[in-house]
């Protein structure tokens, strides 16, 4: 059985998706090379690929459902001790984020392994040392940003850990 990985995220939009992105390297996350700035709706996921039509035609229905809206992001977090995580936060749009990742995990063919309970963010450093988490967290303090959110990306991740979008969701303009 063919076995593959995805995630679903929201793709921060440009200028703020390159410096999210640009911080996170300058914090010496590496990941930042392979994978640019979002908003995690589903982490990454291992799943049977002979169900990637089904997930594409669920994700696809999710979307419809959901109407397009307005993400605000200010100021950092961390997820320390329990994990070494300095975020930038989702200040609006947290029920938007919550609502459509419980969507996407509505169907048998996704079942993730979360670790934790949902908590959208921007990761900006994870894994590094101390004193670069401490520095990532200071630097992006006063950082401010809003744009509109008109969809979400389905990736799949290749083996040298690269995310690949797959295939893109609209979501709905007005219902």
């Amino acid at each position: 059985m063919d076995r593959t990985t995805i995630g679903v995220a929201i793709d921060i939009p440009e200028p703020w998706g390159g410096e999210l992105t640009a911080a996170r390297l300058a914090a010496g996350d590496r990941v930042a090379e392979h994978v640019p700035a979002h908003v995690t709706l589903l982490g990454p996921t291992e799943i049977d690929a002979a169900r990637l039509p089904e997930i594409h035609r669920h994700l696809g229905e999710v979307a419809r459902a959901h109407r397009e809206f307005t993400v605000q992001l200010r100021g950092t977090g961390t997820f320390r001790p329990i994990t070494q995580v300095v975020f930038v936060a989702v200040a609006a749009g947290i029920g938007e984020c919550e609502q459509l990742h419980t969507a996407v995990l509505g169907t048998g063919a996704i079942s993730p392994a979360a670790r934790f309970p949902y908590h959208p963010h921007v990761t900006i450093a994870h894994d590094v040392a101390p004193e670069q988490l401490d520095a990532a967290f200071a630097d992006l303090a006063g950082y401010e940003a809003s744009f509109a959110v008109r969809g979400f990306t389905l990736f799949e991740h290749d083996h040298g850990g690269r995310w690949r979008p797959c295939a893109e969701y609209g979501l709905t303009a007005d219902h």
